[in-house]
């Protein structure tokens, strides 16, 4: 169910309140557009600036808009248990296929703390649970052994890996065997993860180009890294332009030129330069977006 070009969803603001009705046009072209699967209230969906009813409210839309089009793996990562449980269940009560939980970021827990928290939510739902495994951002990173540990779990199913270390893919498919899910976290590096056994990729770059990326993995997927290549040689400039400020500030002006929605993040975020929004009005030009 899990795999292909899963797009790491934005969350679109109008007038600093959530823009329902772009974020329900925004699904539907993704899905006609080829995307695999939809990822709410990530990171690039700015969870951490959402309110709880906001974050819970753009689960459910997009479920209902989805409505079993393509899988919904509902952002539910919290570095509070407690609260990580609470978006998870509302996830699975909302009708979510699978819930993603980042590790637990700022309070930096050891393993045995990593291994519990996400033992508390496995045994609170009964959905699949995909860990999130991104040191850059939550400082820790989960062991082979702690995630061999948690995939003995019933709803333990897979990761999404932005260690950006490409040996790790083939270190979890020997300790966990080629069923556990492994979806990249990285576009720039996703051609090689899936060289080396992944799944799919969790992207920010597909909420641009949405087609691109899915056709992309798709050669991936049939093993026509050749093809794939030439995928790659066309959205790389993006993969790199949309991360030279924050994310998701590059995407969400991507998306503006595109007229999908309005160029607005909240507040630490801030919009891009003149000079970024060079870069990714020229990458976009290379990979055929716009003129």
């Amino acid at each position: 169910m899990f795999k292909g070009s899963i797009t790491a969803m934005v969350t679109p603001m109008r007038e600093n309140a959530v823009d329902e009705d772009a974020l329900r046009t925004f699904i539907d072209w993704q899905i006609g557009e080829g995307t695999h699967g939809l990822v709410p209230v990530g990171t690039t969906g700015e969870s951490p600036t959402l309110s709880h009813a906001e974050h819970k409210r753009v689960v459910e839309v997009t479920i209902e808009v989805a409505a079993g089009r393509v899988p919904v793996i509902a952002g539910a990562g919290s570095n509070n248990t407690a609260e990580a449980i609470d978006l998870a269940r509302h996830a699975e009560q909302a009708g979510a296929d699978a819930v993603l939980v980042v590790t637990p970021y700022y309070n930096k827990p050891n393993q045995e703390g990593l291994y519990q928290h996400y033992k508390a939510i496995n045994d609170a739902i009964g959905i699949p649970i995909i860990i999130y495994n991104i040191p850059p951002r939550s400082i820790i990173d989960m062991s082979v052994e702690t995630m061999a540990r948690l995939f003995e779990l019933k709803n333990i199913v897979g990761v999404k890996d932005a260690t950006a270390k490409l040996d790790r893919v083939s270190l979890q498919r020997h300790a966990m065997g080629p069923d556990f899910l492994q979806l990249s976290g990285e576009d720039g590096t996703a051609l090689a993860f899936m060289a080396h056994g992944g799944h799919g990729c969790i992207s920010v770059a597909s909420n641009v180009a949405p087609r691109l990326c899915a056709e992309f993995q798709e050669a991936c997927m049939a093993g026509d890294f050749a093809k794939a290549l030439t995928y790659q040689d066309r959205l790389m400039p993006l993969h790199s332009a949309i991360f030279v400020e924050p994310n998701p500030t590059g995407v969400k002006y991507a998306l503006s030129l595109l007229g999908k929605m309005e160029d607005r993040v909240r507040l630490p975020l801030v919009g891009i330069t003149e000079s970024t929004k060079t870069i990714i009005r020229s990458a976009m030009a290379h990979a055929g977006l716009v003129n």
